[in-house]
């Protein structure tokens, strides 16, 4: 299998592939709003273009600027420290039980 070269044609064959929709905010796209619908790399890698598609997805300009501060921001802040891969302990409905107790 091959790879798509150069961004004209990994962009036409991303349209063929996937509707014209962006698949962050799900706006539609045709005519000349066409121009506002961006390929963008799933994994951040411009060179890899598999002819499948499975390293693109189609996002509209506005949602394909933010991605990329996203990942930019994330880069910037270095690898997950191991305390931070757990996420919040914050229990929200912890003492929900409670409520529901005779009293």
């Amino acid at each position: 299998m091959g790879s798509w070269k150069d961004s004209e044609n990994y962009r036409e064959q991303a349209l063929k592939l996937f509707p014209w929709v962006c698949a962050r905010c799900g706006r539609d796209f045709s005519g000349k709003q066409l121009r506002e619908l961006t390929v963008h790399h799933k994994d951040h890698n411009h060179s890899n273009n598999p002819q499948d598609g499975s390293n693109w997805e189609l996002l509209c300009i506005y949602c394909h600027d933010n991605e990329h501060q996203r990942f930019m921001e994330a880069d910037a802040r270095g690898p997950i420290q191991p305390d931070e891969e757990k996420g919040s302990t914050y229990k929200a409905f912890a003492a929900l039980g409670d409520l529901f107790k005779d009293k």
